[in-house]
């Protein structure tokens, strides 16, 4: 029965990590910063508002920031580090009339 219930719970925590790793993979990847998550997911659905002729260069910009964020999201220090940029960068969204 011990053996039944330790397996049974193995399982539960195999099958939680690998959806979360693809809840991520269909977000487009997170960053794994909560701060910098939510700029992600804000600032995606302000592109989505914008003029059709600058939402290319928007997205352009937006991937290039996202994949320095995930870069430096490898180590402890550069997600510290992360948490207190993205916040910032969070807080700027409310000056933007497309972000709110």
């Amino acid at each position: 029965m011990k053996k039944l219930l330790l397996v049974s719970l193995a399982l539960c925590a195999l099958l939680t990590v690998a959806c979360k790793k693809k809840e991520e993979a269909a977000a487009g990847g997170a960053i794994g910063v909560a701060e910098c998550d939510d700029y992600v997911t804000k600032y995606a659905a302000c592109i989505a508002k914008m003029p059709a002729a600058s939402q290319a260069t928007a997205q352009q910009g937006f991937k290039a920031q996202q994949d320095a964020w995930k870069a430096s999201a490898a180590t402890p220090a550069g997600k510290a580090a992360l948490k207190v940029g993205c916040k910032a960068t969070l807080d700027s969204l409310a000056s933007n009339p497309l972000c709110k």
